[in-house]
């Protein structure tokens, strides 16, 4: 059943071939929003066009990639998908090249891809069935001597580790931050990063400083999403909506100032190869119940010309939009939202099951569940944890009526005891788990849990996502 769109709002782009709402159109033109004060011209990428045959060279001193023996060695296989069956702290001590290699193994490729796409699962609504794993990419970067860097090299090599989409739903991989904070980016001193500076470049707790004039920010991005593809996977980062929490080049953020600021800053994202935006938090849209941030956001009608507009500018249908905490209330599907998180009980499949036939006549909008999210205390047992995941996998009684889910890093690999995701989100975090020789690889061994039982978790992880691989 298709509703119309409610008086105000801009039509997804992907419902039909349009970009721009028809001439007869009911939905009102640009006048009806205050236009912004300032204007931060977006100049969209213009880096190298085949950033991984780069990011290849500048790391190995090769053009070919090579056939990794300690890849082979370590995969984990189901049918013909495969990935690595290592843990976190072996993962985060390979180098750059080895994991190239290894993604290159792993996909069966001889060269690296002139042209990388993303994995078409379910066309233009991918993302209404997508499963969202959450990383924070400064929580396993390299820490060393008061820096951080490498957050992307990092996470693409736990992402090595992470089973690629299943048939029927692909897993997105979102990225906890792409933009710097406000204050101490890229150093110890960082700040909290639910309060993001916009263009200001790239945050330089992802990039790799030993690329420093070498490689371009923009180009490291651009490189991580087209190997994340290759490996299977879609890509997304976490936008926060309340002015509080966003500023634009160190000004405080006004919705009546930087709205296109904060359009050009999305549509930056996409252009560095990105699929999802999850915005933090859409709930407080329409619902102000339980409200956490700091300011004002933005009204129905500006959300709904936002989403509109970074479809529209970037040209790009298959776009997904995640509301963190949305319902299945229609008025977040009429805005433009692909996804919402974070309703009922996931600990109960009967309850999911439920939601999925509830929903199941929406097809490019729906509210999923979740295993856990960015305020997990790290308290849930491993227990629940499973439960929770093969709810959100096979909480359907048709797989075409799957509902979203989202989950973190935590739910696959094991965080430390003294950290929670939470925590993490606000500060940095350096962790000396072993007498290693350098401090960011006693950064790795801490970081994650390395004992038994949270090995044996992975491996039961990994048997959950295996069954759900060809539903």
């Amino acid at each position: 059943m298709r509703i119309s769109p409610v008086y105000g709002f801009y039509p997804k782009i992907h419902r039909g071939s349009e970009k721009t709402p028809p001439r007869n159109s009911s939905v009102p033109q640009r006048g009806t929003f205050a236009m912004p004060v300032n204007f931060i011209n977006f100049k969209g990428y213009y880096g190298d066009m085949q950033p991984v045959k780069k990011l290849y060279w500048l790391t190995s001193g090769q053009n070919t990639p090579q056939i990794d023996n300690w890849t082979n060695q370590h995969i984990y296989e189901y049918g013909c998908k495969k990935w690595v069956n290592a843990y976190p702290n072996e993962l985060l001590k390979r180098t750059p090249a080895e994991t190239i290699n290894s993604v290159m193994t792993l996909t069966n490729q001889k060269h690296i891809p002139d042209f990388i796409t993303a994995p078409d699962i379910r066309g233009n609504n991918w993302g209404r069935y997508a499963n969202y794993i959450e990383i924070n990419p400064r929580a396993i970067a390299k820490y060393e001597n008061g820096r951080i860097s490498d957050g992307l090299l990092n996470t693409l090599k736990l992402i090595t580790a992470i089973p690629p989409s299943a048939n029927n739903s692909a897993n997105c991989i979102i990225l906890s931050q792409l933009y710097p904070s406000h204050y101490g980016d890229g150093t110890t001193q960082d700040e909290t990063l639910y309060h993001i500076n916009l263009h200001n470049g790239i945050s330089k707790n992802l990039t790799a400083r030993g690329l420093d004039h070498k490689m371009g920010d923009d180009e490291q991005v651009r490189a991580f999403n087209d190997l994340a593809h290759l490996l299977g996977f879609r890509t997304g980062i976490r936008m926060p909506i309340s002015e509080g929490q966003l500023s634009v080049k160190g000004e405080n953020f006004s919705w009546d100032k930087h709205e296109k600021a904060y359009i050009d800053a999305c549509v930056w994202a996409i252009e560095l190869g990105f699929d999802a935006i999850y915005f933090d938090s859409a709930k407080h849209i329409i619902d102000m119940n339980g409200y956490c941030g700091i300011g004002r956001v933005p009204n129905k009608d500006k959300m709904a010309y936002i989403l509109y507009k970074i479809r529209e500018q970037t040209g790009r249908c298959d776009l997904s939009f995640i509301g963190e905490k949305c319902s299945d209330n229609q008025i977040y599907r009429e805005m433009g939202f692909t996804a919402g998180t974070h309703w009922g009980n996931a600990d109960n499949i009967q309850h999911v099951k439920h939601e999925s036939d509830k929903q199941k006549y929406s097809f490019d909008y729906a509210a999923g569940p979740e295993v856990s999210n960015d305020n997990d205390s790290g308290e849930k047992s491993f227990e629940q944890r499973l439960n929770r995941l093969n709810s959100c996998l096979f909480g359907y009684n048709s797989s075409n009526n799957k509902l979203p889910a989202f989950m973190q890093i935590h739910d696959i690999f094991p965080l430390s005891s003294f950290v929670n995701t939470h925590g993490l989100m606000e500060h940095t975090k350096q962790m000396a788990g072993s007498d290693a020789w350098t401090e960011c690889e006693r950064h790795y061994d801490g970081i994650f849990r390395t004992d038994k039982d949270a090995r044996e978790y992975t491996q039961r992880v990994y048997k959950i996502f295996s069954q759900a691989l060809y539903n």
